[in-house]
């Protein structure tokens, strides 16, 4: 029986520790499907990083194209890879709602800001 054992390896997540099996000849996922993190491997001047991309947003390119944006949390830099059926969809749509549950403004100044910046506050009543 020597030539079809299939070998398995492990993919571990180093920041939340998610583990699966990936079968011989597959590619292991650039990302965490569980926690969508990955591993820095550059900086953009080519210099080894190692730290942790975490994801910050998600970027709708078309109807069917998604791209998780992450950033490192040691040097900062922020690259997109493209969300697969595998990930998380929990976890991208917390992603993807979190501007609009905690917007980076007031919300109960709203109507100021919006005069401020010359729009109306009219709300068509």
């Amino acid at each position: 029986m020597k030539g079809k054992e299939k070998k398995e390896e492990i993919y571990q997540c180093l920041n939340c520790g998610w583990t699966s099996r990936i079968q011989k000849g597959e590619m292991p996922p650039d990302h965490c499907p569980n926690c969508l993190c990955s591993i820095h491997n550059e900086d953009e001047e080519g210099n080894e990083c190692g730290g942790i991309l975490e994801p910050v947003g998600i970027w709708v390119r078309s109807e069917k194209e998604w791209e998780i944006i992450q950033r490192c949390r040691f040097c900062g830099e922020m690259l997109t890879t493209p969300a697969t059926d595998h990930d998380n969809r929990i976890k991208i749509l917390s992603i993807a709602s979190k501007p609009i549950s905690s917007p980076p403004f007031p919300i109960e100044r709203i109507e100021e800001m919006t005069r401020i910046m010359g729009g109306s506050t009219d709300k068509g009543e």
